[in-house]
């Protein structure tokens, strides 16, 4: 296997509640593994997620975790993840579960260089741009 770049995601608490709604949005199939299962034994960290990856058949590999207590849960903030491609239903689909719960930036719609695109941020705080190529 080659290189791969996949996108880690941050939260402070909602993780798991991001990686199962992810998982709905994109299928696949989802490994979380808990900060109490490695000998953590505080009640406030136990139950949070210290890693989670999500597999879907399309390629993609998201990954994300909760921070421990004392660390910032926060980048650089001007990060955006990008879906694209020529399944018009299946990207629809993807957008109607990243929208929904969010705000929208830029409907999803036909724009000037001729693809339907939109930006949208989800309930959980993550940006997302989906790009449908024009036929």
């Amino acid at each position: 296997m080659g290189s791969l770049l996949n996108p880690y995601l941050v939260f402070g608490g909602q993780a798991r509640a991001a990686m199962e709604h992810y998982q709905k949005v994109f299928g696949g199939e989802l490994r979380v593994m808990l900060f109490g299962e490695f000998g953590q034994t505080d009640p406030e960290l136990k139950d949070q997620v210290m890693h989670a990856m999500l597999e879907t058949s399309a390629g993609f590999t998201l990954m994300a975790s909760d921070t421990p207590p004392g660390m910032s849960a926060r980048g650089p903030g001007n990060v955006s993840i990008s879906v694209s491609g020529d399944d018009e239903g299946e990207l629809r689909r993807y957008w109607a579960g990243l929208s929904d719960g969010g705000s929208v930036q830029l409907a999803l719609e036909k724009q000037m260089w001729g693809d339907v695109f939109g930006q949208c941020t989800d309930r959980f705080g993550v940006e997302w741009m989906v790009n449908i190529s024009a036929s």
